[in-house]
């Protein structure tokens, strides 16, 4: 019997981690490698020999590994590159997993890490290199083809319309409110910004307009809006993606970093919700406007946590063991929903190749007519993901969380 690999590579988010736990536990259940090892800061880190063995993990330590946000393993923004102009890289990878006798590698990520399974998994069928790379699911964005959700969303959904809840409390309270406003992430897609919709009280949503990059943004329509609401409550409550464009595909605002790319062209943006503040005011609605860029905070929030997300991921960790004993590469792991009340999914197999460099945007149909919110169909699809809060470790007040990629374990 042979060995496994697993890493984890993008942004973070609350329950990757769950599915470290998922692939471990799911070897040790069905018994298909000999030690299951991770790989510090995923690809880049494998390319350098940080691996450790994760087998050696006790129960206690699995339990509070799933429990634990962010990635424990690390994580990496590397392209690798055409291997049809440079292999080099390619060709060190299998040689590091052939020094652990490694025959398997389960890559959790998003778009861009499904790009990084395909080119593995084409590499070694071209070169006849017998080895498995197979994908699990990973984004707060939700914005991976092929699959009903994606493991990390629920909890960053839950996370948002709490925040939603307890800031709309909090502006509420003076005779003379003004307007404040969340920015959320989301460069290509709304999901994010979407789920502001779920945040009611007493049945009545809390938030008067959401803005989605799906949308084209007007100008001169928003200020509209906004003075309207404004004049009638005294208060206007606005939910903006970072990503939103107008009407000639421009991205709203831009930071300072906006010529600046990631290593896969992804362009850094930021700094809309500010924007927003700067048209209300110039354009003499109020003066008292409130913004709060969620940033990071959004990604890795045990203490918001969704449950049935914790155990979506470790069911995704589970479900790649699986199908890689069953002979299965080149595929990503996904989640078809079968019905929502009671609420069950199901895993399947996905081809990486049909996920890798796609954006699954939100739908058209579930934006209203004006464009500044989104409809009871889009609440209906994310209520059941925020469901279910866990009883998480603590230790002197605090969450005990559990890191790895500082503590490496003789292999």
């Amino acid at each position: 019997m042979k060995n496994c690999l697993v890493a984890q590579s993008g942004g973070p988010t609350s329950v990757i981690n769950a599915s470290v736990v998922g692939v471990v536990n799911g070897n040790k259940e069905l018994k298909g490698y000999d030690n299951v090892y991770g790989g510090i800061n995923g690809i880049e880190g494998i390319l350098q020999s940080n691996i450790i063995n994760l087998s050696k993990l006790t129960d206690i330590e699995l339990e509070a590994l799933k429990y634990t946000p962010s990635s424990s393993l690390g994580s990496c923004r590397y392209k690798m590159k055409d291997f049809k102009i440079n292999d080099e890289e390619y060709k060190r990878l299998f040689a590091v997993l052939d020094s652990f006798d490694i025959q398997t590698l389960f890559y959790i990520g998003g778009n861009d890490s499904m790009d990084t399974v395909n080119k593995l998994s084409e590499y070694a069928k071209l070169k006849g290199i017998d080895k498995q790379i197979i994908g699990i699911p990973k984004t707060i964005d939700n914005d991976l083809y092929h699959t009903d959700h994606t493991p990390g969303y629920g909890s960053a959904a839950k996370f948002i319309a709490t925040t939603v809840l307890e800031t709309y409390l909090d502006s509420s309270v003076y005779i003379n409110n003004g307007i404040f406003i969340i920015e959320t992430m989301g460069r290509d897609t709304g999901w994010l910004a979407a789920s502001a919709a779920l945040a009611k009280i007493n049945g009545e949503a809390v938030v008067d307009f959401i803005y989605l990059p799906e949308a084209e943004f007007s100008e001169e329509q928003f200020l509209k809006d906004v003075a309207k609401r404004f004049n009638e409550k005294n208060k206007v409550y606005i939910v903006a993606s970072e990503g939103i464009k107008d009407g000639g595909g421009r991205y709203l605002f831009k930071t300072n970093f906006a010529n600046k790319h990631d290593s896969f062209s992804h362009v850094q943006l930021g700094g809309v919700g500010n924007y927003l503040k700067r048209l209300i005011i110039e354009n003499h609605i109020t003066s008292r406007v409130k913004v709060l860029e969620l940033g990071v905070t959004q990604r890795s929030a045990m203490h918001c946590v969704s449950q049935t997300d914790i155990e979506e991921a470790y069911k995704v960790g589970k479900a790649a063991v699986k199908y890689s004993i069953q002979g299965h590469t080149g595929l990503m792991v996904g989640m078809k929903r079968i019905q929502n009340n009671p609420y069950t999914i199901e895993t399947y197999k996905i081809e990486a190749s049909k996920v890798a460099n796609n954006i699954k945007y939100f739908p058209a149909e579930w934006i209203t007519a004006e464009k500044n919110n989104v409809t009871k169909e889009a609440v209906k699809y994310i209520y059941p993901l925020i469901l279910g809060s866990p009883n998480i470790i603590i230790e002197n007040g605090l969450p005990k969380y559990l890191t790895l990629y500082d503590k490496y374990i003789d292999v």
